[in-house]
């Protein structure tokens, strides 16, 4: 069994590369695989970029949800099978619901999603869950964030988009702590539109719409070191307010330089939901 770091003893920041796309004019879009397969992406030239990303343990007090579009907390769950598709939807999605509630001061929250990702492929395979994503994205754009409004809650859709509303996702280890593929996020605040990309994912039966995202030195990146199964992470993915408050969050998975040798593939979950305002 790997030795695992202790958050402690982490450093305060680390150098990683990650991918980042160029914008070459080409359609960018992915044909999204079945649970257990593999996404295909087309369009755009990869990017991968050299960076510095700080651990977000030693700031976590002063990363707020609004101000830098993310928040890092200690948060318990009673599920004990993450496989268990469901108690998840029995268990899980009535704690998101809360947790989201609590952390957005949201009058209304609608589960919608949760997706399981590994880094090993004969546990994916096995499982029928997805990949990591390796690549700098948001997971709604512009279009695409009322879109899913109007998708799910289509006799609400009109009313519910004269008010404000966001897409928030909780992201969590199920098993053991984080020792690879790490999850980075971007502060915010440093996001400018101007490094946004429409990217279509494709699946049988629609087609949505993501950022794929380009280089911009000024990018802050933090990762959260050896998270563990009582820790998550909440984060936007688009917000229909304008004034300030953060609307996105880049993020992407990386290779740790840290992680130690014989490293258990990371497993995780992140939910999805609609919170109304």
């Amino acid at each position: 069994m790997a030795q695992v770091l202790e958050s402690e003893t982490a450093p305060n920041a680390i150098e990683a590369t990650l991918s980042y796309i160029v914008d070459d004019g080409t359609k960018i879009f992915t044909e999204t695989a079945v649970p257990g397969g593999t996404d295909v992406r087309f369009g755009g030239t990869p990017d991968p970029r050299r960076v510095t990303i700080r651990n977000g343990r030693h700031h976590a007090d002063a990363l707020t949800l609004e101000r830098n579009g993310f928040r890092f907390i200690r948060h318990d769950t009673a599920v004990g099978d993450f496989f268990d598709e469901a108690q998840v939807r029995r268990v899980y999605y009535a704690e998101m619901e809360a947790l989201v509630k609590a952390e957005s001061g949201a009058s209304r929250v609608v589960m919608f999603d949760h997706t399981l990702r590994t880094a090993d492929d004969t546990a994916r395979e096995a499982h029928k869950i997805r990949e990591v994503v390796r690549r700098v994205h948001n997971d709604y754009t512009e279009w695409s964030g009322p879109q899913r409004v109007r998708d799910l809650l289509p006799n609400e859709a009109d009313e519910l988009l004269r008010r404000r509303f966001a897409i928030i996702q909780v992201w969590r280890p199920i098993r053991h702590p984080v020792e690879t593929f790490p999850l980075a996020i971007c502060d915010a605040r440093t996001l400018s539109p101007e490094n946004l990309v429409v990217s279509e994912r494709r699946y049988p039966n629609r087609i949505g719409q993501t950022y794929a995202i380009t280089y911009n030195p000024e990018h802050a990146w933090y990762w959260f070191p050896r998270m563990q199964r009582n820790e998550a992470l909440v984060f936007k993915v688009y917000d229909s307010l304008r004034n300030g408050h953060a609307r996105w969050t880049a993020h992407t998975a990386f290779q740790d330089p840290t992680s130690p040798p014989h490293a258990r593939p990371r497993e995780s979950i992140e939910i999805r939901t609609l919170a109304f305002f």
